[in-house]
């Protein structure tokens, strides 16, 4: 039998889950950029300058007035042929995906049940060379069941509505939970791994989030269906809570805090009518919702400059925006049409970004998504749709760049390849090297980005440097940067070195850059 915790089960609602070549065209945006043109994505005057990469973390702007939400022109409607993964034949359902686009390849989490599984949902996994499909597990069998109900605990019956991010090194799934037969009284739990797919409950087995109570209701659903971004340093935490003070009398609402810390343990800070503020707990009373919905995804877009919120309409997935601290639209809705059913997965990167388009990074940002469209036992059909929108200026000021165009490389007129990296650059000496390690390379310097500090160079022969359980690193200037496997190290004609563990610990850590390729 399906699972009852389905959004609306024991309210009667209708559905679950909340529930992502440089062209000529790129250069002229950039050039604009340096000329010193109003970014759109930073509204009015008492906006200026606040960005995502910026403002995220520092003290709330709250717009006096706020700017009038610009249109977005749409274009290059996309869909997937068929289904594009399921539990097979015989599961009853297949909903709720979380969908991840990293080193090339598509991975995704969703909700199922198989045949030869427990009662209760399952966390599925599958991946693919493409949107479109098939996700399978690796080696091209079905997709397997990753993580499912505990022995005992807040989640002995049910596991679900999975979103998935990576940061730091680590893999994070935050996921809806009950053991409520009914299928009500839900809460929110954590479970980290390393490579995506083997997994270990946080918080020694509790929820990291429980219903608030601030008002009883015949929705007695609770509190689930989480989706979850890394931005500047904090993870925002959109989930529904059917007691909340802000939601609708039907328990609708989508609710928001954020923190330092992945298991919302310490330094939680809630949305509320004045922004964000410190509470003492993820309990705390929920006083705004950021949408009236109950099946939607969260992403950010850093050429926007803005949140993306995903939400299934009977046109489609509607997807509204919020600027960086929630007080305002910078944008007016755009729809991905097609037929849906349930549950909208944003395809995302790895942090929960919005993918950045190669031929235009600047101008153009894809909206994808991944959403049930059929019914049987329960929402099933998994298939993708994706719109692309256009005439965005998504380079409109250093700090904006830099976060948009991380992870490309540009020449230099040191005759390197100048790899961006979180707000500064890598002089690479080999363009081959800076190919591997790079989503693209930009055709001609972006002036707007010549002041970023550099923080390494990476001259041909710099050594390598390896350790049991730990990846290939190069060693530049004293600090280790991580490129995970031999191939860069044989490209830049670098020898890689054996060494212990705890010397490999005990280099500085400079970065990350096995990841730039999503």
């Amino acid at each position: 039998m399906r699972d009852l915790r389905c959004w609306g089960r024991a309210a009667g609602l209708a559905t679950a889950r909340a529930s992502a070549t440089v062209c000529a065209s790129v250069l002229v945006l950039l050039a604009a950029a340096c000329g010193g043109a109003q970014n759109q994505a930073e509204g009015g005057a008492a906006h200026a300058g606040v960005i995502g990469g910026v403002g995220g973390g520092g003290t709330n702007t709250q717009a006096t007035t706020p700017p009038a939400a610009q249109s977005l022109a749409t274009g290059a409607d996309r869909q997937s042929v068929g289904v594009v993964g399921a539990g097979g034949p015989a599961a009853p359902y297949d909903y709720a995906p979380t969908v991840m686009r990293a080193g090339g390849q598509y991975r995704m989490w969703w909700c199922s049940q198989l045949p030869s599984a427990r009662p209760g949902d399952q966390i599925l996994f599958g991946q693919a060379g493409s949107a479109d499909g098939p996700f399978t597990a690796p080696g091209g069998a079905p997709a397997v069941e990753v993580f499912g109900n505990s022995a005992s605990g807040f989640d002995a019956l049910h596991t679900c509505d999975p979103s998935v991010i990576a940061a730091g090194g680590s893999y994070y799934l935050y996921y809806t939970g009950t053991s409520d037969a009914a299928g009500a009284h839900n809460a929110i739990g954590l479970a980290t791994s390393t490579d995506g797919t083997h997994w270990t409950r946080a918080n020694d087995g509790r929820p990291i989030l429980t219903a608030a109570g601030d008002v009883a209701r015949a929705n007695t659903y609770g509190a689930g269906q989480p989706s979850v971004v890394f931005l500047n340093g904090w993870y925002y935490l959109m989930f529904t809570d059917t007691t909340g003070q802000a939601a609708t009398a039907d328990g609708s609402g989508q609710f928001v805090l954020r923190s330092p810390d992945p298991a919302f343990a310490t330094g939680v800070q809630a949305l509320g009518p004045q922004g964000f503020a410190r509470v003492a707990s993820t309990s705390t009373p929920r006083l705004r919702s950021v949408l009236n919905g109950t099946t939607a995804d969260l992403m950010w877009s850093d050429a926007l400059n803005a949140f993306a919120l995903a939400q299934d309409t009977g046109a489609g997935t509607v997807v509204t925006f919020w600027d960086v601290n929630f007080s305002y639209h910078p944008y007016q809705p755009v729809t991905i049409p097609g037929p849906e059913r349930e549950g909208p997965g944003f395809i995302r990167r790895a942090d929960g970004h919005a993918p950045i388009d190669p031929s235009d990074p600047c101008g153009t940002v894809p909206l994808d998504v991944v959403r049930a469209t059929g019914l049987g036992a329960g929402p099933l059909d998994l298939r993708h749709f994706g719109v692309d929108l256009h005439g965005i200026r998504g380079c409109g000021n250093a700090a904006q760049a830099a976060a948009v165009l991380t992870g490309f490389a540009m020449p230099s007129p040191t005759r390197t390849e100048d790899l961006i990296v979180n707000g500064s650059l890598i002089e690479v000496e080999r363009r081959s090297v800076a190919q591997a390690l790079a989503q693209g390379i930009l055709p001609a310097p972006v002036p707007v980005l010549a002041a970023l500090p550099v923080a390494a160079r990476l001259d041909s022969t710099a050594l390598a440097v390896v350790a049991p359980g730990r990846p290939v690193a190069l060693l530049l200037d004293g600090r280790l940067w991580t490129v995970g496997s031999t191939a860069v190290a044989d490209l830049n004609s670098s020898a890689v070195a054996g060494i212990s563990t705890a010397q490999w610990d005990a280099y500085p850590h400079a970065g990350d850059l096995s990841g730039l390729r999503y």
